[in-house]
This record gives C-alpha cells, structure tokens and sequence, in this order.
C-alpha cells in the first residue's frame, strides 16, 4: 500500500482552513447577535442583524456545500 502524503497533507490543510474559517464565521455572528442586544440606534441595530445573518448564512452554505461533496454521486 502506497500513500500519497502530498494529496493526504493538502487535504488535511484544507479542512483545518475551512473549519477555522467556520468557527470564525459563527463567533462573528454570535458577537454580532449579542451586540446587537446592546445598541440602541436603528441603524446600528440593522447592520449588527445583517452581520449576523450574513455570518450565519455562510456558515450554513460551508455545511450545505460539505454535505453535497459528500452526497453527491
């Protein structure tokens, strides 16, 4: 059995970048969301939301896109 650690560590570099990116993307939510709790103005309580939803948004299309590449024959 030969393994091609090339392929295996560019694979394992590419999950750790998109799972750091993720985790990233839902803490930035998160915070936007608890901000969000805090502010007082109508503007700053929109784009703390749009944040929010943005942030969440692209954490939902990393799994929805994973769950394709896993699914998808």
């Amino acid at each position: 059995m030969k393994i091609n650690w090339s392929a295996l560590g560019s694979t394992f570099g590419m999950s750790l970048v998109i799972t750091v990116a993720v985790v990233a993307a839902f803490c930035l939510g998160m915070t936007a969301l608890s901000r969000r709790t805090r502010a007082t103005g109508g503007a700053a309580v929109a784009s703390l939301s749009a944040a929010a939803y943005v942030s969440f948004a692209l954490c939902a299309g990393a799994v929805g896109y994973g769950f394709y590449l896993i699914a998808h024959k």
